[in-house]
């Protein structure tokens, strides 16, 4: 298969995929992008919330796919760019493919540390008031997802390693540290072809 030069970052939340896609495409200088932005057009184009947006997102599927149909159309048609995105590998098959992991805990403290920050007010349904409710909802999450996925394309498991071209535990690798190891893998990545 044909490469092209697009980065997909996959990870769990608090894994820091946005961050590290912001920092691999200044120093590539590619654009960047966000699984998110289609979902926040979309909530902008319908004159709602973010918040509002996702509960509705929740009973009516319609809204995933359409997410989902913005997200491939876009990744079909540019070239040039990091996209943070849960299901961004799956579109950009031809894509350099990276997933960040993170154990639960961890996880659970950085987005808990981002909710007492404000950082992440919008991101969870209501605001989790202890970190074992952080925990929880990133689970509850995890599984709603795994569902979806599999109903709408049978992907067992959207975070199996199989599908990447590299895997970075960001417990081990600070934000500098997994740039680094992108940016490397990449290079290696596109010399392969």
């Amino acid at each position: 298969m044909p490469k092209r030069k697009v980065i997909t970052i996959c990870g769990v939340l608090g894994s820091g995929k946005s961050t590290a896609a912001k920092r691999v495409a200044e120093a590539l200088g590619y654009s960047h992008f966000s699984g998110g932005d289609f979902m926040r057009a979309m909530a902008a184009e319908r004159g709602i919330s973010l918040a509002d947006f996702s509960v509705l997102a929740e009973t009516d599927p319609e809204i995933d796919k359409e997410i989902d149909r913005r997200q491939k159309d876009f990744m079909n048609t540019n070239n040039e760019f990091v996209i943070d995105s849960r299901l961004g590998w799956f579109w950009a098959p031809d894509s350099f493919k990276v997933f960040l992991t993170l154990d639960l805990d961890t996880a659970a403290s950085r987005v808990f540390a981002d909710i007492e920050n404000k950082a992440r007010g919008g991101e969870m349904q209501g605001t989790p008031e202890t970190f074992e409710d952080v925990k929880a909802r990133l689970a509850e999450r995890f599984e709603s997802e795994r569902k979806r996925y599999y109903g709408y394309y049978v992907i067992e498991n959207h975070f199996d390693p199989k599908h990447f071209d590299l895997v970075i535990d960001t417990k081990a690798n600070d934000a500098q540290a997994v740039e680094k190891l992108i940016l490397e893998g990449y290079d290696k990545w596109l010399m392969a072809q």
